[in-house]
């Protein structure tokens, strides 16, 4: 009887042990997604505060294109408008295919694509554009294994205990996916 009392006490306390190190984990992930999601924001940042800056070089050599550079203003106010993170995710793919038409555009003026600060402006913006790609890439995968925790047996149980849930990948739109059409 007291083999089995201690058989029975040694199994609950690894039962214990194990919720609680699957419960940290689970904590731990969701942490890693968020701040993979904020990574992505202060990307998005550093994008947006230098978008103003571009688009005044740009004004200056492209006056009647007036429609392109709308186009970049409206989807960067759409994004800064945004209430959660897959409305901005949409935003801000409808603001990258609004910078690949700005850049584009730029094509078609050879003062303005020998201008230093357009060129300057442009170097950063891919720069930025890369990290921004990485942090999504980072955010997926963390996304990826926070999920693979919350659906597999057995800390699919702690998991629905805590009330733990899946939460969604960044994908690009329909739209994002066909190539930038730019017309002159």
């Amino acid at each position: 009887m007291k083999l089995f009392l201690i058989i029975l006490v040694i199994v609950i306390v690894l039962i214990v042990l194990y919720f609680i190190a699957t419960y940290n984990s689970l904590v731990s992930l969701r942490n890693k997604v968020r701040d993979e999601a904020s990574q992505i924001d202060v990307e998005l940042k550093r994008r947006f505060d230098l978008i103003p800056n571009l688009m005044e070089t740009v004004k200056g050599y492209t006056k009647h294109e007036k429609e392109t550079l709308e186009g970049v203003v409206k989807a960067r106010n759409t994004y800064t408008s945004a209430d959660n993170l897959s409305d901005q995710l949409k935003a801000d793919g409808e603001l990258t295919k609004a910078i690949s038409k700005l850049f584009a555009l730029a094509e078609a003026y050879p003062d303005l694509k020998a201008n230093t600060n357009f060129l300057d402006l442009q170097n950063q913006l891919s720069e930025i554009e890369q990290k921004i790609v990485y942090a999504r890439q980072f955010y997926n995968d963390s996304v990826l294994k926070l999920n693979n925790k919350i659906e597999m047996f057995p800390s699919s149980i702690v998991a629905s205990m805590f009330k733990f849930s899946k939460q969604d990948f960044f994908e690009a739109q329909a739209n994002e996916r066909e190539n930038v059409k730019v017309k002159f």
